[in-house]
């Protein structure tokens, strides 16, 4: 194979914490991306480490020298996943469909390299401690030595040695040390940036014959550009979480790469379908795919319990609501498995645009071209007062003149191919034949320059460039602020799953994920990024479901008094409504009829069955009566009060049970986010038996009554269902000792209600 004239694609993995985030599942995410089926001198890699740690610096610089073997094993037999460590767990036929002789011998040699570089990962943190105490050993005594010199032979009371942490050539890690100090904490550390694989030649390196190895005769053994990267954190600066690390990597990818398209991933989600890239590319080079911001692809999970208890999987919104937004202006995006256009993300306007006008958006028009170049920083950034800030164009992009200068060339370069009369705003073939030049220490440089904590200061980052500020829901703002513009957006399934990550399964831990959710959400409801203040380049019904997105955590107030009803009808011993007359019946079917057609829709719809929906319905009734509750009550308190809202990292680590993969679904670790949907139950439970309690000792039994509030209790409870079943841990069932007392509770508050507030002898 020769050169391509595909366009180059920067790929960003984001990670925070080796401690939540494990090194090996990391690693194993930048082999699948490695090995991707992609133009491998197009194709460039980086990893942000928002915590600057050396173990995911030597953790990732052991998967490069990996990836120099894996990379040619996946290409010679067409590997697929790519992933290491999923495909030597798949518990299919190896052999299937694979027709070299040597495949056998091959994938048995592989296998023994990834025991060995997972018995390496999982050693680091020990051999990194290790190298520590003899290093800092040998400066104790030299400073020691010295000390006592100065000190007339004698150690001064106050003498002390830092225990620094050192790289494997003998000099400190500029990051965050195992003991942190000034300069080398997680918040107080240098910027660094490690290019660990540089870029290849631009034309194939075929392989050899290699007894120690494998034979890769044939086979093209380069591997894309690799970097390292860690933006610089002090004290005093806003870092902005992972927006801001995405727009430092965005920047450092500029410098170093350039490539015209972003592909940005969570450290847990690997590229299942190796051709994934490709196809996300073929609607960026189709006709008019110069007006696409990006391309989402549909998350999918692994490690979710068969029953998939709380609905991780979340098929109605992925395989339902975004088909449906894909018909509109296009899917939200959802922060993983996204292709941006790097022109987009820069702030630009798409080179062709339309305007909705009318109640309904039903007046359709091109949009005014609004003046403006890719400008340069220095630049006079005032703007119409008539033009929404939305559409104002980007002015201030930092001091960096090399980073200025690849603005015009990323855009150039992402353009589709002009092979055909109808194409627009096209390139010709073969511009991109040309090798791109080789990196040098200015680059690198100046690489290390642009990811400086102070580099944004006055900038329009965070605002109109890159990733936005202001929200724990970073993903979602930066797609609507895109929409805004007049760009759209597609929805990618592949045949094959793009992408696979994991979830959380354990309740506490999946709770907490819904509730910085909702309460970005919530952030962007009461921010100036509500779609009711949209551009007229925004569609109707898509500021309709952006509307929705900032609004649903509020149906949760509806929701828990909902929730309460029946708890209150079975108390006072009056049904929800006074008199069933024929007009609240025909209301009631009117109602039912049109939520089972849109249950029946959704199914359709997702192709999902009747159980995932109903897990689906349960985990929309938990989720709304705890996260998205609080997601509200948080939301209200940084509006009025100013409070702000932090989050902790989720845990993507597997249990430390290895013989049970779903240990991690029985574990109770308790929140604050228990508190409503366990009252919920407690009352509902307590108001079923003084209901029934009230009836036994009526004189005239209202049983028809009773049914009808028992019925919606019990609707209640089989909601609950899953909530009530995460809380009795690992067996799945209640000790006999509570249902014992939980009896006796129950006859004794029923007796003193019924013996405070005896039925009435009369209907």
């Amino acid at each position: 194979t020769g050169r391509s004239d595909l366009p180059g694609v920067d790929v960003f993995v984001s990670t925070a914490d080796p401690e939540k985030e494990p090194p090996l599942v990391t690693a194993n995410t930048i082999l699948s991306i490695m090995a991707a089926n992609y133009p491998v001198e197009k194709l460039s890699a980086y990893i942000s480490d928002d915590g600057g740690a050396i173990l995911t610096f030597e953790a990732m610089a052991e998967a490069i020298r990996f990836a120099e073997v894996w990379v040619p094993f996946c290409r010679k037999h067409d590997i697929e996943p790519r992933n290491p460590d999923s495909y030597f767990n798949l518990k299919t036929d190896p052999t299937k469909n694979k027709k070299r002789p040597d495949f056998v011998k091959d994938r048995r040699w592989i296998k023994r390299e990834y025991d060995e570089f997972k018995v390496r990962i999982n050693g680091l943190p020990e051999t990194i401690r290790k190298r520590c105490d003899m290093y800092n050993s040998r400066e104790a005594i030299k400073e020691k030595s010295l000390a006592k010199e100065k000190n007339g032979g004698t150690l001064p009371p106050d003498f002390q040695v830092e225990k620094a942490t050192w790289m494997a050539d003998g000099t400190h890690w500029p990051g965050t040390w195992l003991n942190p100090i000034a300069d080398h904490s997680k918040g107080d550390h240098a910027g660094i940036l490690q290019v660990m694989s540089k870029f290849p030649e631009p034309d194939p390196v075929m392989g050899q014959p290699d007894e120690k190895r494998l034979d890769f005769t044939g086979i093209d053994i380069r591997i894309p550009m690799f970097s390292y990267v860690s933006r610089e954190k002090r004290p005093g600066f806003d870092h902005n979480k992972k927006a801001g690390a995405m727009n430092g990597m965005v920047r450092a990818s500029a410098i170093l790469s350039n490539g015209p398209f972003i592909l940005n991933l969570d450290c847990d989600h690997y590229i299942y379908n190796s051709m994934a890239i490709k196809e996300g590319m073929c609607f960026m080079m189709d006709r008019g795919g110069d007006r696409i911001c990006y391309i989402q692809f549909p998350q999918r999970f692994e490690g979710i319990d068969p029953s998939d208890r709380y609905a991780n999987h979340n098929t109605v919104f992925f395989d339902g609501s975004m088909r449906a937004l894909d018909g509109l202006q296009g899917p939200v995006y959802v922060g993983t498995g996204c292709m941006f256009r790097r022109y987009a993300l820069y702030g630009f306007h798409p080179p062709r645009a339309n305007e909705y006008t009318g109640v309904f958006g039903q007046n359709k028009s091109p949009a005014d071209t609004i003046p403006g170049k890719p400008a340069l920083s220095g630049e006079d950034d005032a703007q119409p007062l008539n033009v929404h800030p939305d559409l104002d164009i980007p002015r201030k992009f930092g001091n960096s003149t090399m980073f200025n200068e690849s603005i015009a060339v990323a855009e150039y370069q992402g353009r589709p191919l002009a092979d055909h009369m109808s194409v627009k705003n096209g390139r010709p073939p073969g511009a991109l034949l040309i090798p791109r030049q080789p990196l040098d220490a200015q680059m690198v440089a100046e690489a290390v320059a642009v990811i400086s904590c102070w580099y944004e200061d006055n900038t329009d980052w965070g605002d109109k460039v890159g990733w936005i500020y202001g929200s724990v829901t970073e993903d979602v703002v930066t797609g609507y602020r895109m929409h805004n513009r007049g760009w759209r957006s597609v929805y990618c399934v592949t045949k094959r799953d793009a992408f696979r990550g994991t979830a959380p399964i354990n309740l506490t831990d999946r709770l907490h994920q819904v509730l910085r959710w909702a309460t970005g959400s919530v952030e962007i409801f009461y921010s100036k990024n509500n779609p009711l203040f949209a551009t007229r380049r925004l569609k109707f019904l898509q500021r309709i479901a952006y509307l929705n997105v900032g609004f649903y955590p509020f149906t949760s107030i509806f929701l828990v008094v909902y929730c309460f009803l029946p708890a209150l009808s079975l108390f006072s011993g009056q049904f929800i409504v006074q008199g069933l007359n024929v007009a609240f019946l025909l209301y009631l079917f009117v109602i039912t009829i049109t939520l089972c057609c849109m249950s029946l829709l959704e199914v359709k719809w997702s192709g999902i069955g009747l159980e995932e929906w109903w897990r689906n319905e349960q985990f929309w009734v938990i989720g709304g009566t705890s996260a998205h509750l609080v997601a509200v009550i948080q939301g209200l308190l940084k509006v009025v009060a100013g409070i702000e809202i932090s989050f902790t990292l989720t845990t993507k680590s597997a249990s430390e049970d290895e013989n049970d993969i779903y240990a991690d679904l029985y574990l109770v670790k308790w929140t604050s986010l228990f508190i409503m949907p366990l009252t919920i139950i407690i009352v509902t439970l307590l108001a079923v038996v003084i209901g029934i309690s009230r009836q036994i000792y009526s004189v005239i039994p209202q049983w028809t009554q009773l049914f009808g509030g028992l019925f919606f209790a019990f609707w209640v409870l089989c909601h609950m269902y899953p909530f009530a079943k995460g809380l009795m841990g690992r067996r799945g069932r209640v000790p006999t000792i509570i249902y014992v007392w939980a009896g006796l509770l129950a006859i004794c508050i029923s007796l003193l209600w019924v013996t405070l507030n005896p039925p009435g002898d009369q209907p």
